[in-house]
């Protein structure tokens, strides 16, 4: 590792400082719904922080937030700008998150960004490209139920018409809520520009599971490396189940005379978990299920759930997506429903650019020197964007191996070495 002045902030300090943004009281953890107060604070929060490090930040069509660090005396345009090195993550959460999935992403970048400013101002970088710290919308997609919504975007990986009509659980479409937040509906979609303006991007995130801390890498004391450089990300998709039955009283239906659909949607979440467990490397999860009306003394006319699946191969998927297809019909049938399968959002496996993970590897290793190679099951910007740009991801390790959940972690020590490794990996491609 090169020596470095005293940055101005360590990532730990940045991500004390949102602490207490978007705490959930009742489920524990943070929801920061995209646009919600939690989220647009923490985007004020980010906007504050780079332009105290004196970076242009601007808000693009698609809601995504570039910070730049343009070369000294260039002219600060399109043109000087152009195949810039750029990192990032997002800020938005699942309901009831971790205090770092997306975060700390975002607060290391700012930290790693001190560590290069240091080294440029005693002469230590010479820098032969602009830099870009970036925020991406709707990662998660907890509020309009499409994952990667902003990078999607910015790449036409989504329609713009289509986005624009994606409804959150108050009934308000992503295009109102688009408005209210000052931004063009008319303008969203595939940006040309921006997407020339990134050379390379670079993800820093939490670990998602316990790669880090699997016997293959721990050490005799049982602990894992701190960063890994990710070099796959699993193919996965979201699907919409909807159970249509005979919505009814409660106390006068004989339990002979009903088409319960929510009797349906509890089958089927039990069929789920056998066809993913029978399928070597997939995983399939029902982690939302909605009743309409949704009274206790009512039986259902109909009940959505939502079902995520995943597996490295792509035929494999959409094998086990019509599997569960297959049994949902089947199901309803019987119960005297119907059952109507709607696709949300699919991604491909994706694997990331080899040259830049060499690149990224080669960084790495001189600073912590058993850091491995790690696939993963949960999706990212840099995935959507792997289509258009050279992408590659780094992992800080996560002792618990847990997220989406109040119990996702990073020790204060791991998340310095990932900005020092983040700081090191930019510096070799600038």
């Amino acid at each position: 590792m090169k020596e470095t002045n005293q940055p101005v902030s360590t990532v730990n300090s940045l991500l004390a400082a949102i602490g207490e943004t978007g705490r959930d009281a009742k489920r524990g953890g943070y929801s920061r719904p995209v646009y919600s107060s939690a989220e647009i604070t923490l985007r004020e929060w980010f906007i504050a922080e780079a332009q105290g490090r004196g970076l242009e930040v601007s808000t693009d069509a698609n809601g995504i937030i570039w910070a730049w660090w343009d070369l000294p005396g260039s002219a600060k345009d399109a043109a000087s700008r152009k195949g810039s090195l750029v990192t990032g993550s997002h800020l938005d959460s699942v309901p009831g998150g971790g205090a770092f999935d997306g975060p700390l992403g975002v607060a290391s970048a700012l930290a790693a960004f001190d560590v290069l400013a240091a080294r440029e101002g005693s002469g230590d970088l010479h820098r032969h490209r602009a830099l870009a710290l970036t925020v991406f919308p709707e990662e998660e997609g907890s509020r309009f139920g499409v994952a990667c919504l902003g990078s999607r975007l910015l790449t036409g990986a989504i329609e713009p018409a289509k986005a624009l009509n994606l409804r959150d659980a108050n009934g308000d479409s992503f295009a109102d809520i688009a408005t209210a937040n000052g931004l063009d509906p008319a303008l969203m979609g595939r940006d040309e520009a921006a997407l020339a303006l990134i050379g390379d991007f670079i993800e820093l995130h939490v670990e998602q599971g316990r790669g880090l801390n699997t016997e293959e890498f721990t050490d005799a004391a049982g602990r894992g490396p701190a960063v890994a450089i990710g070099n796959s990300i699993l193919g996965h998709g979201r699907w919409r189940l909807s159970f249509s039955g005979q919505g009814n009283h409660a106390g006068t239906t004989l339990m002979t005379d009903r088409a319960d659909p929510m009797i349906a949607a509890a089958q089927l979440v039990l069929k789920v978990r056998d066809i993913a467990t029978a399928q070597p490397a997939a995983r399939a999860t029902v982690g939302r299920l909605e009743p309409v009306p949704g009274g206790t003394n009512v039986i259902a006319s109909r009940v959505d759930l939502w079902l995520d699946v995943r597996h490295p191969d792509d035929a494999t998927t959409a094998m086990l997506v019509e599997k569960i297809h297959g049994q949902a019909q089947k199901i309803a049938a019987f119960e005297g429903c119907s059952a109507l399968l709607t696709e949300e959002s699919l991604s491909g496996t994706v694997n990331f650019d080899a040259a830049l993970g060499a690149s990224l590897a080669k960084s790495v290793h001189r600073l912590i020197p058993g850091a491995p190679l790690l696939p993963t099951g949960a999706g990212h910007d840099a995935g959507v964007l792997a289509s258009e740009v050279p992408t590659g991801m780094l992992y800080v390790r996560n002792p618990s191996g847990i997220s989406h959940s109040p119990e996702e972690y990073v020790e204060h020590d791991d998340a310095d070495a990932g900005v020092a490794a983040l700081a090191d990996a930019l510096e070799d491609l600038l």
